[in-house]
């Protein structure tokens, strides 16, 4: 048994989401690492901060290279952080000379926000393809059942007749929103050395971190290790996402409830009841809507960032990001589920 409900045995079975969680595994995190040391090295070479040779070890050791997680482990519990004894172990793969320069400059914030901007891109990637998907599946309904009439509902109460296409567009707007918002999303290099001021690279600071960013394939901006605004802003929009697909769940759930407007394949049946047809993903996508939520006030607790540096507030966004972003994996997958699965909507 596991402590998260996605990756639990069989919980995961419905709200984890099999394309998503590798991004989230320990090789996955140790891979963006070691590719942030290896462009390091490289920037640094092109400014001639350490010699060619060097970046070229780096690189190669890079490349190959896998650590003693059960090393990791401890180090961790002792530093807090995995990155002081990752670059120790590096360094020693990569032989003495050459493991001078590695890591010039930097810190172990760099490191690990780099990694998780250089995931978080990957994934922002899938979900705009997803939410495609869901649009496309909403546009079908429509063609197929966009003239049909339902009954319109204000605060829970029955109100005037609407036509399926003006519940449909109620479901449609944000999405595609969300959609363009993905696709312009910037996730930027961190870069700021022991406390944000990168005082070991001198005047070639600011160029070496253009080169690190490009060779990442990130955006360049000024140091953030203690402004979250970065992980607040991606955050909010992953439980935005979240909430807009709760509220499809959410109508679909009580068009089901009410019966005769909505026909569902794929209903969850009921030990207890064997005519029940449970119209379990849309209650799960209401579900994590909810989550996200609730998992975002933490996220904003982590802007009062004390300092250059806080421990504390930077734990707390490895505690709940994860989560956030696999809630909203799982929302999609279900959402896209769900819209495939309507077979019948509003009357003739």
């Amino acid at each position: 048994m596991t402590a998260s409900p996605f990756d639990h045995p069989f919980l995961s079975g419905l709200v984890g989401d099999d394309e998503i969680a590798p991004y989230f595994s320990a090789e996955a995190e140790i891979r963006a690492m070691l590719s942030f040391e290896a462009a390091l090295a490289r920037a640094e070479a092109a400014h001639g901060l350490i010699p060619g040779e060097a970046a070229r070890k780096i690189a190669e050791g890079c490349a190959g290279f896998s650590p003693d997680l059960a090393s990791l482990r401890a180090a961790t519990a002792k530093d807090g952080v995995v990155v002081p004894d990752l670059v120790k172990q590096l360094r020693a793969e990569v032989g003495e000379e050459a493991g001078k320069n590695l890591h010039l400059g930097a810190t172990s914030q760099d490191v690990i926000d780099t990694s998780l901007m250089i995931r978080l891109k990957a994934v922002a990637f899938l979900f705009a393809a997803r939410l495609s998907a869901i649009l496309a599946a909403i546009d079908g309904l429509d063609r197929q059942f966009g003239g049909n009439r339902l009954m319109g509902h204000t605060r829970m109460q029955a109100a005037i007749a609407i036509s399926v296409s003006d519940r449909l567009n109620t479901w449609r707007a944000p999405l595609a929103t969300y959609r363009d918002r993905l696709t312009e999303q910037s996730f930027p290099v961190q870069f700021g050395g022991a406390a944000g001021t990168l005082d070991k690279l001198g005047p070639q600071a600011v160029a070496v971190r253009a080169s690190l960013a490009q060779e990442l394939g990130l955006t360049d901006i000024g140091q953030w290790q203690s402004s979250r605004l970065v992980i607040a802003d991606i955050s909010g929009l992953f439980a935005s996402i979240s909430g807009s697909l709760g509220k499809i769940g959410q109508d679909i759930a009580l068009l089901a409830q009410m019966g005769g407007e909505i026909e569902v394949s794929g209903g969850g049946t009921s030990s207890a009841m064997a005519h029940k047809r449970n119209p379990v993903a849309a209650e799960v996508l209401v579900s994590l809507a909810r989550f996200n939520a609730t998992a975002l006030s933490g996220i904003h607790q982590s802007l009062v960032h004390e300092q250059e540096r806080s421990g504390a507030a930077w734990t707390l966004e490895w505690l709940l990001l994860p989560q956030m972003t696999m809630g909203t994996a799982a929302s999609l997958r279900l959402a896209r589920e769900l819209t495939g699965n309507i077979k019948r909507l509003g009357t003739g």
